[in-house]
C-alpha cells in the first residue's frame, strides 16, 4: 500500500483551510451533511434518469454514529458513492468539486449543495485521521481512502456491499483550549444539526438514548437506543405561503429568536430570475432591551440551499433597517463564503438592495393602510430610522424622509412630514419645531403663543437626534425647516413690526441696562414679537440650537460649544411696565431682577442654573423687599 501525495498544492491549501478559512471549528459537521446531501441528490437524480439504479425515497437518509469508547465521529449517507477515480480527482485535489462538474453537466440538477472537496478537508480541524469508506452505483467494487493530513493519503479496496459512504472522523486528543470529545456528546451534535442543517432535504438520523417504561410494567424504567431524526428537512421559507399560518409564523420566529412576543410585521417572499432568494423577514413587536447598545447584533441569517452559513450578516442591512431580523437563502451563495468576501461579493450586494427596497416598501405600505400599527411601529424603531436621516452625511434622506413621524401641535399626534406640508396655511413659509424634553414639557414653553394664535402648527422634537437629522434634511418639499425658540421667526404684520421697533427706540437705556447687567451670559436682550402673556423667554441666534448644545454637552469632544442666549421681554405683559419704573428709580435692583428674569428662562429651557442657593436667597429678598 503505497501512501499518495496531494495534488495542487494541496499540502498549503489544506494548512491554509484548517488554520485561516474556518475559525469555527463547529463548521465540519455542516460541511460533510452538506456534501452527504449533495451525494444524495447525486444518486437520486440518478435514479430518476436510469430505471435499473432506481431507488425508494425513503431510503435516502444521513446517519451519524458516535462512539466514546473509539473516540470516533461516523458519518454515513446512501448518496450515490464514489469511484476509485473520483476518490483521486475530488479527494486527492483539494478545491476540486465534484458537485461543480455535476452541476455544469447537468443544467438541470440546480439545487447542489456544496463543492465536495473544501469543506471535507474541514474535517481535519477535529480529526487526527479521515477514513472514507465507499461504493458507487456506478461501481461493484468499493474503496477506502484513508489520510491523516497533509502528508498523503492511501486508497485500498474495501469489502462493502451498500452504495453510499461512510466518513469515520478519529477525534484528535483534547488540548488546554479545545474540547473534541465534545463532539461525541449527543445534545451537542443535535444542536449543531439544528443550528447549521436542521433545513437539509434529507433526514440526519442518530442513535439517542431514551428512557422509557418496561414492558408489562407500571414504574420501572430502562434506557435504550432508538434512531430518531434531528432535522425538520422543509424549511419553512421555502414552502407555499397560503399553507403557512400565521401561528406557524409566530412560533418560528419566538423559538429562533428567543423572543416573548409576537413579531409585529411577517415579510415572506421570492425572488427569481438574475437575482434569486427566499427571504423570512419579521418586525418585532417591542424594541429590545439592547437595541441602542453595542452589545445588539444587528444582521440577518444566511443560507445556501437551506444549509446555515453565518449569523448576523450584517451587510445583507442598511444600518437604519437592523431592526429587522430574520433570514435569506440563496441558491447562488457559496457555503464559503466569509464575512470579507460577503462585503464585496455583487450578488449578496443586490440581494441586500433588493431587501432594503423591499423593507421600505412594506413600512410605506403599513403607513398608508396601517396607520395605528405604523405608529406603534414607530414608537419602537423610529428613532433608528432618524440616525439613518442623519448618518452619512444625509446620504440616505430621500430614501427615509417620508417615513419619519414627529408629534404635533396638530390634533396632539404623530404627523409625517408631507401631512405637515400639506396642511401648511398658504402664508406659511417654514416648518415649525421645537425641541424639548417631553410633551408635557414642551406645551408649557412660552414661545409656542404666538404660533397657536396664529394656527401655525409646530412639530416636537423630543430625540437627541432630531435637530441633527433636519439639519442635514435642511428642507422638505422646499420648505425650510424653522425653530421657533432660534432667530426671528416673522410673525408680526408690517404695522406690528414698527410698533415694536417704536417701543424698542424708546426703551433703548432699559435694555442697554439689562444686557450690562447680566454681562456675557447673553448676547443681547430685546423685544419679544414671540410672547403673549408670558413675560420672558431665552432664544438662541442661528447656528447652534439649545437642543444641539445640550446633546454636545454630553459627548466627550463636545468642545464647549454654545448656543447664542438672546433675552426676550414681553413688552406687553406688566413686569415690563415694572422694569421701566425700577430703570428710573433704582439702577441698582435692576440688576437682581435682570439676574432673575434671566435664571427663570434657563430654567423654562431645561438648563441647570449654577447656584440655586443664590437664586432662592434672591428670590425671598425681593419678596421681603416688596412688603416694606
Amino acid at each position: 500500500m503505497t501512501k499518495q501525495q496531494f495534488k495542487a498544492e494541496s499540502k498549503r491549501l489544506l494548512d491554509l483551510m484548517i488554520n485561516s478559512i474556518y475559525t469555527n471549528k463547529d463548521i465540519f459537521l455542516r460541511e460533510l451533511i452538506s456534501n452527504a446531501s449533495d451525494a444524495l441528490d447525486k444518486r437520486n437524480f440518478l435514479s430518476l434518469n436510469d430505471a435499473s439504479k432506481r431507488v425508494a425515497p425513503e431510503d435516502l437518509t444521513i446517519t451519524l454514529t458516535l462512539d466514546k469508547e473509539n473516540r470516533t465521529f461516523t458519518i454515513t449517507d446512501t448518496g450515490i458513492g464514489m469511484t476509485k477515480d473520483e476518490l483521486e480527482n475530488h479527494l486527492g485535489t483539494i478545491a476540486k468539486s465534484g458537485s461543480l462538474d455535476f452541476k455544469q453537466a447537468n443544467e438541470q440538477m440546480n439545487d447542489i449543495i456544496g463543492q465536495f472537496g473544501v469543506g471535507f478537508y474541514s474535517a481535519f480541524m477535529v480529526a487526527e485521521k479521515i477514513t472514507v469508506d465507499t461504493l458507487s452505483a456506478n461501481d461493484t467494487q468499493g474503496y477506502i481512502w484513508e489520510s491523516e493530513g497533509a502528508d498523503g493519503y492511501t486508497i485500498t479496496e474495501s469489502n462493502r456491499t451498500t452504495i453510499g459512504t461512510t466518513i469515520t472522523l478519529q477525534l484528535r486528543k483534547n488540548e488546554e483550549e479545545e474540547d473534541y470529545d465534545s463532539y461525541l456528546d449527543t445534545y451537542k451534535v443535535k444542536s449543531l444539526v439544528t443550528k447549521y442543517s436542521d433545513y437539509v432535504r434529507y433526514p440526519i438520523q442518530m442513535l439517542v438514548e431514551v428512557s422509557r417504561l418496561k414492558e408489562d410494567t407500571e414504574n420501572e424504567y430502562e434506557t435504550v437506543k432508538e434512531l430518531q431524526t434531528l432535522n425538520s428537512m422543509v424549511p419553512l421559507w421555502k414552502r407555499n405561503k397560503k399553507e403557512i399560518t400565521q401561528e406557524e409564523y409566530d412560533n418560528f420566529y419566538m423559538n429562533k429568536y428567543m423572543d416573548w412576543e409576537k413579531p409585529q410585521k411577517v415579510l415572506h417572499y421570492t425572488i427569481e430570475g438574475n437575482l434569486s432568494y427566499n427571504a423570512l423577514l419579521y418586525i418585532p413587536s417591542k424594541t429590545p432591551f439592547n437595541f441602542y447598545s453595542q452589545d445588539y447584533e444587528a444582521g440577518l441569517q444566511l443560507y445556501s440551499k437551506s444549509v446555515f452559513i453565518m449569523d448576523n450578516a450584517k451587510d445583507l442591512l442598511p444600518d437604519y433597517f437592523r431592526f429587522a431580523k430574520g433570514l435569506v437563502d440563496s441558491d447562488d451563495v457559496s457555503l464559503n463564503i466569509s464575512r470579507e468576501i460577503l462585503q464585496q461579493d455583487r450578488q449578496l450586494k443586490a440581494i441586500a438592495k433588493s431587501i432594503e427596497k423591499k423593507i421600505k416598501n412594506t413600512l410605506v405600505d403599513m403607513l398608508v393602510k396601517e396607520r395605528e400599527e405604523y405608529e406603534k411601529f414607530f414608537i419602537n424603531f423610529g428613532l433608528q430610522l432618524k440616525y439613518g436621516l442623519y448618518s452619512d452625511y444625509g446620504a440616505h434622506k430621500e430614501q427615509l424622509q417620508d417615513l419619519i413621524m414627529f408629534y404635533s401641535s396638530h390634533n396632539d399626534k404623530y404627523t409625517t412630514l408631507k401631512e405637515y406640508v400639506e396642511r401648511m396655511k398658504d402664508e406659511q413659509q417654514h416648518i415649525y419645531y421645537v425641541s424639548g424634553d417631553s410633551i408635557e414639557a414642551i406645551q408649557k414653553l412660552p414661545q409656542l403663543e404666538r404660533l397657536q394664535q396664529k394656527g401655525y402648527e409646530v412639530l416636537y422634537f423630543l430625540d437627541d437626534v432630531d435637530e441633527f437629522a433636519i439639519r442635514v434634511l435642511n428642507t422638505y418639499m422646499d420648505k425650510p425647516f424653522k425653530s421657533i425658540n432660534q432667530g426671528d421667526l416673522d410673525l408680526d404684520s408690517e404695522e406690528e413690526k414698527q410698533e415694536k421697533e417704536t417701543i424698542k427706540k424708546e426703551n433703548e437705556s432699559l435694555l442697554q441696562a439689562l444686557k450690562d447687567a447680566l454681562q456675557d451670559k447673553v448676547s443681547d436682550v430685546t423685544i419679544s414679537s414671540r410672547l403673549s402673556t408670558h413675560p420672558v423667554c431665552l432664544v438662541s441666534d442661528e447656528g447652534i440650537s439649545f437642543e444641539m448644545e445640550k446633546v454636545l454637552a454630553q459627548m466627550p469632544d463636545g468642545n464647549g460649544l454654545k448656543a447664542t442666549r438672546i433675552l426676550e421681554i414681553n413688552p406687553n405683559h406688566a413686569l415690563f411696565a415694572t422694569l421701566q419704573k425700577i430703570h428710573e428709580t433704582n439702577k441698582d435692583a435692576l440688576s437682581n431682577y435682570a439676574d432673575l428674569l434671566y435664571t427663570q428662562a434657563l430654567l423654562i429651557e431645561g438648563f441647570p442654573i449654577e447656584d440655586p442657593v443664590a437664586y432662592t436667597n434672591k428670590v425671598c429678598q425681593m419678596m421681603i423687599d416688596a412688603n416694606k
